[in-house]
């Protein structure tokens, strides 16, 4: 209880001062000039407590890096950089306008702007634009069929990559236009366009994970240096000019210095003393209070498309069996879930697999968020599996490990011989995602690529998410059922968004009932900051806006 009600305070404090510290920033200079700020320059510090993975813009699938990626590389289309519900509009980016559409829905074209550079020097053409797109299929993306499966060809490249000459993408380099040609109309393809894996590179570019290796960009910054043992540098992009405000602003700082390998607990230390000016890492729950009362201008909660759930891997004894798995949707208490992440200002019990707020999310109370421990048990009983051996992964983070401490003690309450086991949270998802490792649990968390249900139902439990043997499978619980794919399909086709969203809310029934994953609670974001970082500046898709902010 005192967790729940020190981070109440918090709220409370926030509230009465928000509007007045927005007020007293001065918003950037949305026509890009900033060459004459006095907020221009100087470096900003940031820190995590290990890295995010792969630097391949179009293979990354973690927030961390992707909020990286966003001010690094470009689409041809991106989420407009504004607050609030304006972020989820769709603007040109790299296109010199928004596509035109024909009549059916099958033909998308556009046109490349003219004199745009990469961060090495060469111009981007057209022809880096299908370079760009083919390598989604021949570098493996994990949304090389669940995103960029429609375009025609793609079949074939996802069958045969390196045979891949994909139909679907015509380029004119003499028009500097671009047209995308789709097997079905697909109702989502313009966030899709949007999506940073869809970002256009260097027609030269590898074609396979280049890791730790750096790939020119069109953003404002460019990656300089980078070590995954220490951390990453970002410097201006001597090539960027501006040319859609809405996409790209020119940034006020200088250089970006992000460090790596201290704990939760020492980032918020380390921002407190101004050591850093922001920290990625989740807020230990026992620091909540403290921030909100001493540092209450410098945290901030933002609205977030985001969740936690328990995967459990259908493949893998004993979550095989449906009765276990409704038997842990039945013992687990979201409130306690709630509580333990740090209170009900930033979380609230979940029983759906799409955070409350997305069209086709809403099923109605599917689930309690207490516990029913005595027919939990009955289930556990009925599969006859007392004494299974359970291991249940977890981000090494305290607000994880917290959560992950109570979810093993529920198992073992369940009667399962149940292990903890704590895994680098840069390294968690590869790990979780490979087959190889034979995940049977893990705690995670899922945020929204675009506004809409396809993002958490298709992209977690969808059969073309599902990769065994790599560590790009967002599908970790292995779940697929052909006809809940087809409703998936159907929804994503549908060009009627209330059809649609009586598909997903179909869909998303369907999850639960067969509960390939428990969902636990919905969350937000608090950031905090240093007490020299101004124009704090967030969007619900890829959080703190690296180029909006400045240091003084």
């Amino acid at each position: 209880m005192m967790l729940k009600y020190a981070f109440v305070s918090l709220a409370i404090l926030l509230g009465t001062t928000a509007s007045v510290y927005a007020a007293d920033v001065t918003p950037p200079d949305w026509n890009g000039v900033t060459q004459g700020s006095v907020h221009r320059g100087g470096t900003l510090r940031l820190t995590s407590d290990g890295p995010g993975g792969t630097l391949d813009p179009q293979i990354n699938y973690g927030t961390q890096y992707m909020q990286v990626f966003v001010n690094v590389y470009d689409p041809l289309l991106t989420f407009r950089q504004a607050e609030g519900v304006a972020g989820l509009q769709v603007v040109p980016d790299l296109a010199e306008s928004m596509p035109s559409v024909s009549d059916d829905g099958l033909t998308w074209t556009l046109h490349l702007r003219h004199n745009i550079k990469f961060s090495d020097g060469s111009l981007v053409t057209v022809k880096d634009v299908l370079a760009s797109f083919r390598r989604i299929y021949l570098a493996g993306s994990p949304t090389a069929d669940s995103f960029y499966g429609g375009i025609v060809g793609a079949h074939d490249c996802l069958k045969d990559a390196m045979h891949c000459t994909l139909p679907g993408v015509q380029v004119d380099a003499k028009t500097n236009t671009i047209v995308f040609r789709l097997v079905h109309p697909d109702g989502e393809f313009l966030y899709k366009l949007a999506f940073p894996h869809a970002v256009i590179l260097p027609a030269h570019t590898p074609v396979h994970d280049v890791g730790n290796g750096i790939i020119a960009g069109t953003g404002p910054y460019r990656i300089t240096a980078y070590s995954p043992e220490h951390g990453m540098v970002l410097e201006r992009n001597p090539f960027f000019h501006v040319w859609n405000p809405q996409a790209q602003t020119d940034g006020f700082v200088d250089k970006i210095e992000y460090h790596f390998g201290l704990s939760d607990e020492a980032q918020i230390s380390a921002v407190e003393q101004g050591q850093y000016d922001w920290m990625f890492d989740t807020k230990p729950a026992d620091r909540l209070g403290e921030i909100g009362g001493k540092y209450t201008s410098q945290v901030h909660i933002e609205p977030l498309n985001g969740l936690y759930y328990l995967a459990l891997n259908v493949h893998e004894k004993p979550f095989s069996d449906l009765r276990v798995r409704q038997a842990v949707n039945l013992a687990v208490s979201r409130h306690a879930m709630a509580i333990l992440f740090g209170g009900d200002a930033i979380a609230e019990p979940l029983c759906q697999m799409v955070p409350h707020g997305i069209a086709g999310a809403d099923l109605g109370e599917v689930c309690s968020s207490s516990s029913d421990m005595k027919h939990a048990k009955e289930l556990i009983h009925e599969a006859g599996v007392e004494g299974a051996e359970v291991t249940l992964i977890v981000p090494n983070r305290a607000v994880e490990l917290g959560m992950g401490t109570y979810l093993r003690n529920i198992l073992q309450q369940l009667g399962f011989k149940a292990n903890l086991r704590p895994i680098t949270a840069g390294l968690v998802d590869s790990y979780e995602q490979n087959t190889n490792n034979h995940v049977q649990a893990a705690l995670a968390a899922w945020y929204a690529d675009y506004p809409s249900a396809s993002t958490f139902l298709d992209d977690l439990f969808g059969c073309d998410n599902y990769h065994p043997q790599t560590s790009v499978s967002p599908n970790i619980t292995g779940f697929c059922d052909a006809h809940i794919q087809r409703l998936f399909e159907q929804a994503k086709s549908s060009l009627d968004l209330e059809k649609a969203a009586v598909l997903w809310k179909e869909a998303g029934q369907g999850i639960m009932k067969q509960l390939p994953g428990v969902p636990l609670i919905q969350i937000r974001m608090v950031d905090f900051v240093s007490k020299r970082l101004g124009n704090y500046y967030s969007t619900e898709l890829n959080h703190m806006s690296f180029s909006h902010v400045w240091v003084q």
